[in-house]
């Protein structure tokens, strides 16, 4: 085994610090969710485990924009239960090695995908140089130190490698009543983190401009979801992952936060 492939393998606990309301939602709902997808079969795997992290639309656009080869050395950063790890597998054949601080999640990522888990937070296990792509979706909003997130994604590129995102951007003042633990950026604020980190911005497209999930995949995540709450309904840690998603999709909804997908490349 060389260096780099044992860098790979290393399997740390570097967790940022969760309140309760993320806790509840990335750690213990994602094992329960894993637990229900496999009751009900693979074909509910990927959509139960995208929950948060893009529509087949969206994760396809950021594939092709990262132009992923199955032979890439790839980097999933806050994989969650690894469902668009998952999707990317199949589209285009890679095996990302998978980073999430969460115990849950790795668990729910393992059991359905055998997935290759790092549990990691934001100060990421791997030398410098080592991937030829990386994605972190959704989760720059949740940690705590989000220039540090960004230097370390940077870091662990190659020079010539590509960065994809899923952020969610806030278009204005936010109302009181927004998720607990969430810090959206704003457009240029997220423009000025990323410079400061090192990188480029080559593409853009916010989630509305790409089509919705398939009707099938959106009857398979309802069909979990709707198991989770006939099993868990009275659990306080369900209800506050319910809230947490309620509160994002109001935001959603009224355009006061916008999924924005981007590509970006280590700076010249």
């Amino acid at each position: 085994m060389d260096s780099t492939t044992a860098a790979w393998e290393k399997v740390i606990n570097d967790r940022d610090p969760m309140n309760d309301a993320m806790q509840a939602e990335f750690d213990t709902v994602a094992e329960w969710t894993a637990e229900v997808a496999l009751d009900l079969g693979p074909e509910y795997f990927v959509p139960a485990a995208c929950r948060g992290s893009g529509s087949p639309a969206t994760l396809q656009w950021l594939i092709d924009g990262l132009a992923i080869r199955s032979s890439d050395r790839m980097l999933d950063c806050g994989a969650g239960a690894g469902g668009p790890a998952a999707f990317a597998t199949e589209v285009s054949g890679v095996r990302p090695i998978l980073t999430e601080p969460e115990v849950g999640a790795c668990r729910a990522a393992r059991r359905m995908f055998g997935s290759t888990m790092l549990q990691a937070a934001s100060e990421l296990p791997l030398r410098s140089g080592t991937c030829d792509v990386a994605w972190s979706l959704g989760v720059l909003c949740t940690v705590p130190d989000q220039p540090l997130l960004l230097r370390e994604l940077r870091r662990v590129l190659r020079p010539s490698g590509r960065l994809g995102l899923l952020v969610f951007v806030a278009t204005g003042e936010l109302p009181a009543d927004r998720p607990e633990g969430n810090d959206f950026p704003t457009w240029d604020r997220l423009l000025q983190l990323l410079a400061e980190a090192g990188l480029t911005v080559d593409a853009a497209a916010t989630e509305a401009d790409l089509d919705a999930a398939p009707t099938d995949w959106k009857a398979r995540a309802d069909a979990v979801h709707d198991e989770l709450a006939s099993r868990h309904g009275d659990d306080d840690r369900w209800l506050t992952s319910v809230e947490q998603s309620k509160l994002i999709g109001n935001l959603l909804s009224n355009r006061q936060v916008v999924g924005t997908a981007i590509i970006a490349s280590p700076a010249a």
